[in-house]
């Protein structure tokens, strides 16, 4: 038999003064048995990072939502789908290969990696020339010491605040806050 998700809940406040942005999202995630809580947590700040284009690309009538990830490597690990269902931003974390990549490339308008682990310098060095030509993308590594940091302060309800500004992230939550700047491979 197999294991199923486990579910979790976060009600997440945005305040994201880069761009104008503040909202409310009560979101769920499922996270696949595979998939440990820094990869989740992960997933959850790519979100938050990139909710702005809610307003900025849809005008504000567009879905933000996490997609089957690990369950089915045709989805994204979130997405952003305007109202006549064209995917307007494709998200993934983590280290995904090229084909992948360049296949999203072709199904959305922008796809944005976002790297975290300890093994993300070697995965770029490795993959870097082989995602020169793909335009819609945009590589961005977070700290290694931040995806720890992050799965401490994951609970299968949670009430986060993300903080956005000057390019940097702060989450925080009643077990804490992370701040993380991401920096720009491509």
């Amino acid at each position: 038999m197999a294991i199923k998700s486990t579910i979790f809940k976060a009600n997440l406040s945005i305040a994201d003064i880069d761009h104008g942005y503040y909202a409310d999202h009560a979101l769920t995630l499922a996270r696949h048995p595979s998939e440990t809580d820094e990869r989740m947590m992960v997933r959850l700040v790519a979100l938050a990072l990139q909710a702005h284009e809610l307003n900025d690309t849809c005008g504000g009538d567009g879905t933000l939502a996490f997609g089957a990830g690990l369950s089915d490597p045709d989805d994204p690990d979130a997405s952003l789908t305007d109202f006549t269902g064209r995917k307007r931003l494709w998200i993934e974390v983590g280290q995904p290969e090229d084909k992948p990549l360049s296949k999203a490339c072709s199904q959305a308008d922008a796809v944005i990696v976002y790297a975290f682990s300890s093994a993300a310098d070697v995965w770029w060095k490795g993959i870097e020339n082989k995602l020169t030509r793909l335009d819609r993308l945009q590589v961005w590594r977070l700290p290694t010491e931040a995806a720890p940091a992050l799965a401490a302060m994951a609970e299968r309800s949670m009430q986060l605040q993300a903080l956005i500004q000057d390019g940097t992230i702060t989450l925080s939550s009643t077990l804490g806050s992370v701040h993380i700047e991401p920096l720009r491979w491509k």
